[in-house]
């Protein structure tokens, strides 16, 4: 199986935005810039491991940043000292990279843009073609200047790239390039594995990919999110059967009843059809592809952990809870008692206000499955908004 890792250098200071901080620590949409261009990586299928490349000053509220934003998905996330030239700090990065990885990719820490697609495409030029770039064509007229601030003449567009990142090269062509001319500057990685005598391929990039420099950008990258995560709608549906000898948990709540539900987990059905809504509104399949029965790791888990690791999916993309409402179809125990209780439980895994859950139960006049006491039912139907302030655990 083929492994990648991506390096991300954030070391620089960034000097044209005027700011007392680096800009990889400004906010975007609520959250620091390098949480957006680290949470497209963590995002995409193809990566197995994210080096963030930073400042040594700021390792370590970086470092707790990163766990507290990403949860359990920041385990294949660690971050390393920088150097003083964009390749010294790649470099450093390359050597945090894990022995059975196969491809690198390397994208700038203030690129919080780029899309998950994008970084599956140049992984998948890297593994076809052994180095690969993003780049966007020239569209602009380009013209060259002289010593004198006159136009000498108008540059020929035909052909030319504007690259962008993520680059990269499959890791054995990245270190030899880095042993034979590491000790020169470089712009970026393609130059340096062209030097090295490696042909890189071109991968289109996206226009919205671009590199915050300056304040104006950092207005255009947060017009261009808001855009970028419109509301999201989903649909979940479950239903489990009832069995003896199993206690009764829906929406996190155990129910006194004479019988539970059968299933590999602890079968909260209530929670498992929020799941798949969010899910589905995420374009990320359903429960089982990611917490499979076949796992014995979920083997009568809780299913609010399942939950709030959906949850945390919909917070890497941006998106939290707007509101969600469920309905219940079951013929008995009478769930109205303890729907107050569900809502305050559920609220919480989902980083909302009870208010924004409403959740119904309801018969179906003993017809069905329902009806014949032989299960329960559920239907969940959410919507997701951007998340506007950080992820808390």
């Amino acid at each position: 199986m083929t492994r990648a890792a991506a390096i991300i250098p954030a070391a620089g200071i960034g000097k044209r935005m005027g700011s007392a901080q680096p800009k990889q620590f400004l906010t975007l949409q609520g959250l620091p810039i390098i949480l957006h261009t680290v949470g497209r990586f963590v995002e995409a299928d193809c990566i197995d491991q994210i080096v963030v490349v930073l400042p040594e000053e700021w390792l370590e509220q970086t470092r707790l940043l990163l766990s507290n934003h990403f949860g359990a998905a920041g385990q294949r996330i660690s971050v390393t000292r920088g150097g003083i030239l964009r390749q010294d700090s790649v470099f450093a990065g390359l050597q945090q990279v894990e022995d059975d990885i196969d491809i690198v990719l390397v994208h700038d820490g203030a690129r919080p843009l780029v899309t998950p697609d994008l970084i599956s495409a140049v992984y998948s030029s890297i593994r076809k073609y052994g180095a690969a770039i993003a780049a966007v064509p020239v569209k602009d007229t380009l013209k060259r200047q002289r010593a004198d601030g006159i136009i000498d003449h108008t540059v020929d567009r035909d052909g030319l790239w504007q690259a962008q990142t993520p680059q990269g090269a499959r890791k054995e062509l990245l270190e030899q390039a880095f042993s034979e001319c590491g000790a020169r500057e470089f712009t970026d990685e393609a130059a340096l594995l062209e030097q090295a005598g490696f042909d890189v391929h071109l991968a289109e990039g996206q226009e919205q990919n671009f590199k915050i420099t300056r304040p104006e950008d950092l207005g255009l990258a947060k017009k261009i999110m808001q855009q970028d995560h419109s509301l999201r709608i989903g649909h979940g549906y479950d239903a489990h059967r009832f069995v003896t000898g199993r206690p009764l948990v829906l929406g996190g709540v155990t129910i006194d009843h004479d019988q539970g539900l059968g299933g590999h987990s602890d079968a909260d059905v209530l929670t498992h059809a929020l799941c798949d809504a969010i899910l589905g509104a995420l374009g990320k399949g359903d429960l089982g592809h990611h917490f499979p029965d076949s796992d014995q790791r979920f083997k009568d888990i809780y299913s609010i952990n399942l939950l709030r690791e959906v949850v945390q999916l919909a917070a890497d993309s941006g998106l939290g809870l707007v509101n969600g409402d469920i309905t219940l179809i079951c013929q008995a125990p009478k769930l109205a008692p303890h729907i107050a209780d569900m809502k305050v439980k559920l609220a919480e895994t989902c980083r909302v206000n009870p208010p924004q859950l409403n959740i119904k139960a309801t018969t179906t006049e003993k017809m069905g499955f329902t009806g014949r006491r032989e299960g329960i039912g559920c239907h969940a139907v959410v919507l997701l908004g951007p998340v506007l302030q950080p992820a808390h655990h």
